[in-house]
């Protein structure tokens, strides 16, 4: 009796054509294949360490990568309405001018056993990826529900992993104008560097690395803003950067102190003082991060399903934010934050939900870089958690304890420290990372941002940018995202979710100007001055 295993077959198709000796010799021979698959990919990504063959994939990057799911795709979702309306031919010619010049969308992703690594795309085509888009077909006047319904749609899109991993479908005729759908995967970059990328593509716009450094002085307000980011935020976010890069070489450190104990105690020695400072702050931060009491239990909290929801609103005059601000010696973004609380506790009240005494929380990005280096793309950003009172139904109470909140958060090390959480997550394994993150998703129920834009409207191919949205992924079991953004005289609130958690996220949007203008009458009717 014989056994043999054939190259084309698998180890459970086995032919009894050899002794026992024969069998032992093919095991050991598919052992070595897959030994040699193992070599063959650390080999690869070693090279690409190297940057002999493509670029490696940062940590942080290479976590978000793996961490597409079938309920949330890791994908930065935005919308651009232009009029009058562009032509397909011109907007690939403006691609082909602006954002092709970075070379990491020309770029696809090779993965192996131990991460991702950047490659050229040889067979790159711009038409797979600058696609015409038509909305299905719908009552009149309601052209914006289909848009929504469509984005939500290209929202659990998987992007095709074997070409570049962005897609923007233009839409010709939409409402007088066009519209731009935006798909790009969260490992290309974060939306602050994102952004960056984009005023390239608008008229006159120059590639970020071309643009020269302003040079001249500012004085009043605006030189102490300069100073602001020249003396604390550049050096800062700097130092955190490389901070944290280093940290993910600690193990060579620690050979290096084995092999050099006397130059390594000399170094340590020099900055225990500062160290010290530093540990004790990271401590405290890692301890307020790692013990967060989970989220308090709403219906926007659950296991979420596969389809998305999208809505917005009209954009809300930023002049009257900026004033209810002033006259309540609050931020903007105090202001904002009181409205978002306010629209999704009315939500949960309508639904009959007790909302009295609950706090919810919101995962919000916070850039960890100088922003004129935002252009070199990849993921430079912390999470940092935002506690959202809708149990206080008083808008000004409301609002001083957003104010508070916020004040508490300033010179915490806990977005930095949620990077480091996706660096070290973007070395283990899928199953292990999943199991890190989830502690996120467990403590919070949206992710949200709040992104200041140009103050003027701008042009893009002739036509001006009149609206412009975009929205970050949710991960885990995160079902609800959140947008804020302020452009061209006004700040717009969008919302994409779960559909199953949150089937009708417009009944939120449409809570949001209510609960700014309740805010506004409110603030009105304080005692001005000496009153």
């Amino acid at each position: 009796m014989v056994t043999r295993i054939s190259k084309s077959s698998s180890l459970n198709q086995i032919n009894h054509t050899n002794g026992p000796s024969s069998l032992s010799a093919n095991l050991a021979e598919t052992a070595q294949h897959a030994a040699q698959k193992v070599q063959k990919d650390i080999a690869r990504a070693v090279k690409g360490t190297l940057g002999l063959s493509g670029e490696r994939m940062s940590r942080v990057d290479t976590a978000w990568l793996r961490m597409d799911s079938s309920s949330n795709l890791m994908m930065i979702v935005g919308v651009w309405m232009l009029k009058p309306g562009i032509s397909h031919a011109n907007l690939c010619e403006r691609i082909e001018n602006s954002l092709l010049q970075f070379r990491r969308f020309k770029q696809r992703v090779v993965e192996d056993t131990a991460g991702a690594t950047w490659v050229d795309d040889d067979r790159f085509d711009l038409s797979q990826h600058v696609v015409i888009e038509k909305l299905p077909k719908h009552a009149k006047g309601q052209h914006q529900t289909a848009l929504q319904d469509r984005i939500a749609e290209l929202a659990m899109v998987p992007l095709n992993r074997k070409r570049p991993l962005w897609q923007f479908h233009l839409v010709e005729n939409y409402d007088g104008g066009s519209c731009l759908i935006m798909r790009i995967h969260h490992c290309i970059a974060d939306g602050i560097a994102l952004i960056s990328v984009c005023m390239s593509m608008m008229d006159g716009g120059k590639l970020p690395i071309l643009r020269k450094a302003k040079v001249e002085k500012r004085s009043g307000l605006d030189g102490a803003e300069d100073w602001v980011n020249n003396t604390l935020i550049r050096p800062l976010t700097q130092m955190a950067i490389t901070a944290l890069d280093k940290t993910g070489d600690g193990v060579a450190g620690s050979f290096d102190l084995l092999g050099d104990p006397k130059h390594g105690m000399e170094q340590g020695l020099a900055t225990t003082a500062h160290l010290a400072n530093l540990a004790y702050k990271l401590a405290g931060d890692a301890a307020g991060l790692l013990l967060m009491q989970d989220d308090s239990p709403t219906r926007l909290k659950g296991q979420p399903g596969q389809t998305k929801k999208v809505a917005w609103c009209q954009p809300i005059p930023l002049v009257e934010v900026k004033a209810v601000g002033k006259a309540l010696n609050c931020s903007i973004n105090d202001v904002l934050l009181s409205c978002v609380a306010g629209a999704i506790s009315a939500y949960l009240s309508d639904f009959g939900d007790e909302v009295k005494g609950k706090d919810i929380r919101a995962m919000v990005p916070v850039n960890l870089r100088p922003i004129e280096e935002a252009y070199k793309l990849g993921n430079h950003f912390g999470l940092a958690p935002v506690v959202l009172p809708i149990g206080l139904d008083n808008p000004i109470e409301r609002v001083y304890e957003v104010r508070r909140r916020m004040k508490l958060l300033k010179g915490s090390m806990q977005p930095l420290l949620a990077f480091a959480t996706l660096a070290v997550a973007g070395t283990l394994v899928k199953s292990a990372q999943e199991a890190v993150l989830n502690m996120f998703s467990k403590k919070t129920t949206a992710v949200m941002t709040n992104v200041p834009g140009p103050a003027q409207k701008l042009q893009m191919c002739g036509s001006t940018l009149e609206q412009t949205l975009f929205w970050v992924p949710q991960s885990g079991s995160v079902g609800l995202g959140v947008s804020i953004l302020s452009y061209g005289g006004g700040v717009q609130f969008g919302i994409i979710s779960d559909s199953t958690l949150c089937p009708n996220p417009q009944k939120i949007i449409d809570e949001f100007e209510p609960e700014f203008a309740k805010l506004s009458l409110v603030t009105l009717m304080l005692p001005w001055g000496n009153e």
